[in-house]
């Protein structure tokens, strides 16, 4: 018997009993699962966040608050060019729009996966980040948003909270350098 076997053999020799999982529930907290909770947190972060009742609204809130933008890229367009495109040839991106999952209240992040975003450098490499989210998919703490994202759907899925930010290098505040610089949530609902 080699030595790699015997390791591999006293390792299955001596494994611990199993147990089950400890129970997350006392750890939840007392954080309401509310709009005004979650704006809080967000705005806090640098965020901002309109209440629509249809998305159609989105363009008119962008063309008052983001007047300056050249190239827009909503994944709910139906033509998606841009899909296969090189993702460096996206760095020209000013604002992306894209669907949210789930947004959690204790922290102000918004779940995306990469079957809502298509490419997951989108929300990354874009100058500013719109995000859509319906109102009723607020969560109150990424206890409840892990119970409800479950296991993997996709090959991709991130947190994001607020516009990037950095204040590594000689404590001076730097906005989009991991990210967009800005992040505005709209509110369906």
């Amino acid at each position: 018997m080699s030595s790699r076997e015997q390791i591999l053999r006293a390792v299955r020799e001596n494994q611990p009993a199993s147990s089950a999982l400890p129970s997350l529930d006392g750890l939840s907290g007392t954080m309401p699962a509310t709009l005004d909770a979650y704006r809080k947190v967000l705005e806090g972060l640098g965020g901002s966040l309109f209440e629509i009742s249809d998305t159609a609204e989105i363009p008119v809130l962008l063309s008052q608050h983001y007047p300056h933008l050249s190239r827009v890229i909503s994944v709910a367009d139906d033509s998606r060019e841009w899909v296969n495109e090189n993702p460096h040839l996206l760095e020209d991106v000013d604002m992306a729009i894209v669907p949210g999952q789930w947004g959690v209240a204790e922290n102000g992040a918004i779940w995306l996966t990469e079957q809502d975003i298509h490419i997951r450098v989108l929300p990354f490499i874009c100058q500013h980040l719109a995000i859509i989210l319906p109102r009723q998919r607020i969560l109150a703490t990424m206890h409840e948003a892990y119970e409800k994202i479950g296991a993997p759907q996709s090959g991709f899925g991130v947190f994001i909270a607020g516009p990037s930010k950095t204040a590594d290098i000689e404590q001076s505040l730097v906005l989009g350098a991991h990210g967009a610089k800005s992040l505005v949530v709209f509110i369906v609902g």
